[in-house]
């Protein structure tokens, strides 16, 4: 069975102590086998001395000269005094050979004592942070939050993978929520399409007709009159609708073109708004074109200063800035109306969702479609002192 990733670092921590302490054993046998031959020497010694003391008795020194029997004395002390020597060197060198091997079993000893506290302690410090990190990959498989308590030590560059895991996940996270998003508003989009095909063909002939009864309708039946003014209102109503979901169900097409946000807005707050709301610009002379598609983004700003000044009741004034921000530009559009709760925040750019009585749902998704086709992001928070401001963020040519 293979071994778990903390033990394999275990054992190979180990091994790299183990083996230098096995060589040094090694080494210090090889140094005995080198000084073994020293007790043979001191053997040879003794056993010439003993044969010369069996010549010395044998031997008549009557017979010899007196110098004859001082080179005889002084080679029997030269060869005791070398025996003597070979002995005493032999004695140190055993004491040495065994001091020698002492050291090295208790270096050796406390080595791998050392060595197993070391890898046991790296050996937690690499494979803790490493275990959480795979369950962290776990965690992002399943689609579960990353755990926010502390984490376990080790190196600083294992914190650094565990931020980058973290910013991983939350970037996963956005990408999934961006990709549920884009495939609900494809859905929206294709369902918006088919309604708006589907409503079209019998409202021509609906309006035909309606069209056809007011002319033969004659002032006397005035209940009949009301009941086609009514059908041609209702019908006009209609038509609107259908122009809504088909504006929903597309994209915007064709060429692009330079587009200047003030003069759009400017127009717009002459045309859009009721006469009693005042759209104020403000734009500190700078120049403000977008590369994109007229139509659309016209739609889409005259949608928002509608819907500021529906908020208002059809009074007060709207705040219009647009700003450069690097390579960018910012329009932001604030009312002074009711503002919008911070729980509806997060829904009011989703198709079919509207708080009017007689709302489609389909006006604020239809400005996220426009902006995002454009490149843009739009958000929407309180204006101060009361009412909503709606962002708009644009790439700048």
């Amino acid at each position: 069975m293979a071994l778990a990733f903390r033990q394999r670092i275990f054992v190979v921590l180990v091994a790299l102590t183990a083996v230098p302490t096995a060589l040094a054993v090694v080494g210090w046998a090889l140094a005995v086998r080198t000084v073994g031959p020293s007790a043979g020497a001191r053997v040879a010694l003794e056993e010439m001395a003993a044969s010369a003391r069996q010549m010395v008795d044998r031997i008549d020194t009557t017979h010899l000269a007196a110098p004859e029997r001082a080179a005889l004395r002084e080679h029997l002390e030269r060869l005791s005094t070398s025996v003597t020597l070979a002995r005493r060197a032999e004695t140190y060198l055993r004491y040495y050979a065994g001091g020698f091997a002492l050291v090295v079993i208790v270096f050796g000893g406390l080595a791998l004592t050392a060595a197993i506290r070391l890898a046991g302690h790296l050996s937690r410090q690499l494979s803790r942070p490493i275990d959480e990190l795979v369950g962290w990959t776990r965690l992002i498989r399943r689609r579960v939050p990353l755990p926010a308590g502390p984490a376990s030590r080790g190196a600083p560059e294992f914190e650094a993978l565990r931020q980058a895991l973290r910013e991983l996940a939350t970037a996963l996270d956005a990408a999934r929520e961006r990709e549920l998003e884009a495939e609900r508003l494809r859905a929206f989009r294709e369902v918006a399409r088919r309604v708006a095909h589907e409503i079209k063909n019998p409202l021509t002939s609906m309006r035909i007709a309606v069209d056809q009864l007011g002319r033969t309708v004659g002032q006397a039946d005035s209940r009949t009159a009301t009941a086609v003014e009514v059908l041609g209102a209702e019908t006009q109503r209609l038509g609107q609708l259908a122009k809504e979901f088909a504006d929903f169900g597309r994209l915007p097409e064709g060429p692009k073109s330079e587009v200047d946000l003030v003069d759009l807005l400017m127009d717009l707050g002459k045309s859009g708004v009721p006469p009693e709301v005042a759209v104020r610009v403000r734009a500190n002379g700078e120049p403000c074109k977008v590369l994109g598609h007229y139509d659309p983004l016209r739609r889409a700003f005259a949608n928002l200063l509608r819907n500021a000044a529906e908020a208002m009741h059809g009074r007060g004034a709207i705040e219009v800035a647009v700003t450069r921000d690097g390579g960018g530009l910012v329009v932001t559009i604030a009312d002074h109306g009711p503002g919008v709760p911070d729980e509806l925040r997060q829904r009011v750019f989703e198709p079919y969702f509207t708080t009017k009585q007689d709302g489609t749902g389909l006006g604020l998704a239809l400005v996220r479609q426009t902006i995002e086709a454009h490149s843009g992001t739009i958000s929407v928070a309180n204006t101060p002192g009361g009412g909503a401001t709606f962002s708009i963020v644009l790439s700048a040519t």
